[in-house]
C-alpha cells in the first residue's frame, strides 16, 4: 500500500461526509502502511477517539474496497516515528497493536446490562431514579451535576450505569466516560510523571458526560481535588453532564475541598437507603429471572427477611442458591434456602438481638437502658420504646409476645407500637430519618 492509495481514500470520504468533518478529524491524520494494514497516526487522543467511533469502519471498507482485499486498519497517537499505540483499534482481524496502559483514559466502560429499566425502583431509591432519567432525558440541564450518595451495594453504580447508557441511547456518538474516582487519579498521576497534563486535560473537559464514582476518594488529595476543580468547571460551562457517586453527602466530608463541596451541591444531590422489604423481594425475583434461575416467592421473601443491610448481600445470596442448586441437582425450597445460607443466615441472626436493638435506640436517644423497660409514658420514652420495639418485630425473627417480655409489656403493646410507628414514618420525617438512621446502624 502507499500514499496514493490513502489519498484516494480521503477523496472517497469527501464524497460522503462534510467538508467540516473531514477537515476536522481526517486531514489532520498521518499514516503508516505496510502490505495489508494500516496504521492510522492521531495528533492527540481527542482526535483519535472521535476517529475510532465515528468514522474507522468507514475508513477500513473504504481502504479496503481501493486495495481490492481486506486492510486492517489500526489507530494511534503520535508522529510517524514515534507512534504511541493505545490499543487495537482494527474492526477486522490482524494482529494487536501495543497497548501504553501509562495513559488508559476512560478504561472504564458502561455495563449494558445497567440500564435505568432494569434498575428495582422502591421507596428507598424512587427519587434517584426519577433524577437519573431526567437528566438521561436533558443532560447539562437543570439537574447538573447529580450526585447520587449512600453506602455501598445499595444501587448506585447501577444507577450511573444506566444514565449512561440511557444517554448513548438516544445519541449514539455522544462520548460518555465512566471512571471510578481512583482510577482518575491514577491516571492524573501518570500524565505528570510522563509529561501528558495537557493531553489529560484535553480528554477529560472536551466528553459530553463525565461519570465518575466513589468521588470520596478525593478527599485529601489536594492537588487531584484542584484539578478536578477545574475540570468541573469546564464541563458544566460547556453544559456537559456531571454525575458522580459518594459513600456520604459531601458536605461530611472533612478533607474535601470547600470549593468542590459548593459545587457537587448545585445541581441535585440524591440519597439512596437501604431497600425496604418489598423492594428486596422484588430486587430477588427480578435478579433471578435474569440470572435463569427459578426461585419461588417463598424463599424471596425468607432471604429478603433476613438480609437487609444492600443489595450487593441479596445478590451474594441468590448466587449461592443458584450454585448450590446446580450442583445439587435439587429445587431451591425454602428448607433447601436455610440449609445453603445457613451460615450467612445466622450471622445476621447474632448481630441483631433484642439487647442489641435497646442498646441502640437507649444510646440513640440519649436515655437510659431501663427507660425502654420502665412503665412510664412521657413521649420522650414512649416513642423510644415503640421505635424499639417495631425495630426489633422488622430485624429479628421473634413473635410479639416474645418482644413484649424483653420489653416488660404484653403482645397488644408491640403490636400498637409496631403499627404507630409504621403510620408515624408515613407523616414525620423527622421520626422517619431517626427510624432509618436506626436501621442502618443495626445492619451494618
Amino acid at each position: 500500500m502507499n500514499q496514493d492509495l490513502w489519498d484516494r481514500c480521503i477523496a472517497r470520504l469527501e464524497a460522503d461526509l462534510p467538508e467540516k468533518e473531514i477537515s476536522t478529524w481526517i486531514r489532520p491524520l498521518r499514516v503508516v502502511m505496510s502490505e495489508d494494514q494500516m496504521t492510522l497516526l492521531a495528533p492527540n487522543r481527542i482526535v483519535m477517539d472521535r476517529v475510532k467511533s465515528d468514522f474507522l469502519g468507514r475508513i477500513q471498507r473504504t481502504m479496503s474496497s481501493l486495495a481490492a482485499y481486506d486492510v486492517v486498519v489500526n489507530i494511534a497517537v503520535g508522529g510517524v516515528n514515534n507512534a504511541e499505540p493505545v490499543r487495537n483499534a482494527s474492526t477486522g482481524g490482524g494482529n494487536a497493536a501495543a497497548v501504553d496502559d501509562s495513559m488508559p483514559y476512560g478504561r472504564g466502560k458502561l455495563d449494558p446490562r445497567y440500564t435505568l429499566s432494569s434498575f428495582i425502583e422502591g421507596k428507598s431509591n424512587s427519587q434517584a431514579r426519577a433524577a437519573g432519567l431526567q437528566v438521561a432525558s436533558a443532560p447539562g440541564g437543570i439537574y447538573n451535576p447529580l450526585l447520587i450518595y449512600g453506602e455501598s451495594g445499595l444501587g448506585k453504580t447501577h444507577l450511573m450505569h444506566g444514565i449512561g447508557n440511557a444517554i448513548l441511547a438516544d445519541k449514539a456518538n455522544a462520548r460518555i466516560v465512566y471512571v471510578g474516582a481512583e482510577q482518575w487519579f491514577n491516571q492524573m498521576v501518570s500524565a505528570i510523571r510522563y509529561g501528558r497534563q495537557v493531553e489529560f486535560k484535553n480528554f477529560y473537559r472536551t466528553v459530553d458526560a463525565l461519570l465518575i464514582d466513589d468521588i470520596h476518594f478525593l478527599a485529601g488529595k489536594e492537588h487531584s481535588q484542584e484539578e478536578f476543580f477545574h475540570t468541573f468547571n469546564a464541563l458544566i460551562d460547556g453544559r456537559k453532564q456531571i454525575v458522580l457517586t459518594c459513600d456520604r453527602y459531601p458536605r461530611e466530608l472533612d478533607a474535601l475541598d470547600d470549593r468542590l463541596k459548593s459545587r457537587f451541591t448545585w445541581g441535585l444531590s440524591v440519597p439512596i437507603e437501604p431497600p425496604e422489604f418489598e423492594t428486596r423481594i422484588a430486587i430477588l425475583l427480578a435478579k433471578a429471572d435474569v440470572l435463569g434461575v427459578r426461585l419461588p416467592e417463598d424463599v424471596a421473601v425468607l432471604v429478603a427477611q433476613r438480609i437487609r443491610s444492600n443489595v450487593r448481600e441479596l445478590e451474594g445470596a441468590l448466587h449461592r442458591l443458584n450454585a448450590s442448586a446446580r450442583l445439587t441437582g435439587a429445587p431451591i425450597t425454602t428448607e433447601f434456602a436455610r440449609v445453603t445460607l445457613k451460615d450467612m443466615l445466622a450471622s445476621y441472626d447474632r448481630a441483631v438481638t433484642l439487647e442489641n436493638i435497646k442498646r441502640t435506640v437507649a444510646a440513640y436517644y440519649n436515655i437510659r437502658l431501663t427507660d425502654l423497660n420502665s412503665v412510664r409514658r412521657t413521649r420522650t420514652l414512649a416513642r423510644p420504646r415503640q421505635v424499639a420495639m417495631a425495630l426489633s418485630k422488622e430485624l429479628t425473627r421473634h413473635s410479639y409476645p416474645e418482644i413484649g417480655s424483653a420489653f416488660g409489656k404484653d403482645h397488644t403493646t408491640v403490636l400498637h407500637a409496631v403499627r404507630k410507628i409504621a403510620e408515624l414514618c408515613q407523616e414525620d420525617d423527622r421520626l422517619k430519618e431517626d427510624y432509618e438512621n436506626l436501621l442502618r446502624q443495626l445492619t451494618n
